[in-house]
């Protein structure tokens, strides 16, 4: 398998969190995005939406991360990031989700772009907006997680899943940009527990081939 992704995209963040987790080894393709080297025609022949991450596994080109990680859980199902019962697995889901669909788009690099050079927002407003969008999103994925007797030592019981792959990056980008966290202690509680673990600590942004 080939993963071309970005150290600080927090999808490839997800994707690199569940090859770990699943143990599957893989070849690790750089795809720098301040360097604009997804708009490559090379790269575009693979990924006509110019996106990373894109997982390659022998025919198969897969997009976008939680299709990426659905296609590792049906092809490699053990150990699994999604639990057997049809409810947890609902609101393992919908956990992701409230992440990946609420709080990343409005926040990931082409948005942020489009803020500052083509509507001309200052840099101390992109920020702000950045910082409404993740504090405002988590605090929702706070409520989930402290109301709920499902949580555990992770987001739904005590091993990792699809919810803490997707939490983690977040929590990550979180704290590059200086987001408010103190609101979301359940939120801290379950990052500490995740980062605890080799999956999620060596594949983070910092550990990244790339990074340099």
């Amino acid at each position: 398998m080939k993963l071309y992704n970005y150290f600080r995209s927090s999808a490839s963040y997800r994707v690199r969190i569940a090859l770990a987790l699943k143990g599957l080894d893989y070849d690790y393709i750089p795809v720098h995005l301040q360097r604009n080297e997804q708009f490559a025609e090379s790269y575009a022949a693979l990924s006509p939406a110019r996106l990373v991450p894109l997982l390659e596994d022998g025919d198969n080109l897969v997009s976008q991360s939680l299709a990426i990680i659905e296609y590792l859980e049906e092809t490699h199902p053990e150990p699994p990031l999604l639990p057997k019962d049809a409810a947890a697995r609902a609101r393992v889901r919908a956990l992701a989700l409230d992440i990946a669909c609420e709080i990343h788009p409005l926040n990931n690099l082409r948005v942020l772009r489009y803020l500052v050079k083509d509507m001309k927002v200052s840099e101390d407003d992109k920020n702000r907006w950045y910082r409404h969008w993740v504090e405002t999103g988590l605090e929702v994925v706070e409520q989930r997680l402290a109301g709920s007797p499902a949580t555990g030592r992770f987001c739904h019981g005590d091993a990792p899943t699809l919810a803490d792959v997707v939490l983690v990056p977040q929590i990550h980008n979180a704290q590059r940009f200086e987001c408010r966290l103190d609101h979301v202690p359940t939120v801290m509680r379950v990052f500490e527990a995740c980062m605890a673990q080799e999956a999620f600590a060596k594949t983070q942004p910092s550990a990244c081939p790339d990074a340099a």
